[in-house]
């Protein structure tokens, strides 16, 4: 079995999308994942770069938080399209409703267009005072 599952193509060892018959497509998430493989996970994540410096704004901090997960994730010989679970950590729910098509382009650009299950909590505060979010992410890369 282990042999067949190598020479399947690629598409076919990625994550499937688990969807209830009968509810609604979610819109830029998916309800459930599924995938068999080695686990790669992040820490929470938040929007600074190499020196510490944090990203201006809500979205250019989600653009920056989103790619240093791309970073963590290829360190593990992940991608984008290995993710099965995003968790967002938000300090201001407005915020992030208010900016809903720039979020989505800056997570297109950088994510492609795989959208594995997510939860989005807002908090009062994240351990590092300028962050506005923090992402923890779940990947599951084939054997």
């Amino acid at each position: 079995m282990k042999q067949q599952e190598h020479s399947l193509p690629a598409e076919a060892r990625r994550p499937q999308v688990l969807q209830p018959r009968g509810w609604p497509q979610p819109k830029g998430y998916a309800n459930g994942m599924m995938a068999e493989g080695r686990l790669v996970v992040t820490g929470g994540v938040v929007g600074w770069d190499v020196a510490g410096r944090f990203a201006d704004g809500f979205v250019a901090q989600v653009r920056q938080t989103l790619e240093n997960i791309v970073a963590i994730l290829a360190e593990g010989g992940a991608g984008p399209e290995h993710l099965v679970r995003l968790t967002w950590y938000v300090v201001d729910m407005d915020e992030y409703v208010s900016n809903l098509k720039a979020l989505g382009r800056a997570y297109r650009d950088v994510m492609g267009v795989h959208y594995p299950s997510m939860a989005l909590v807002q908090v009062v505060r994240l351990v590092e005072p300028a962050a506005r979010v923090e992402i923890e992410a779940t990947a599951i890369v084939p054997r």
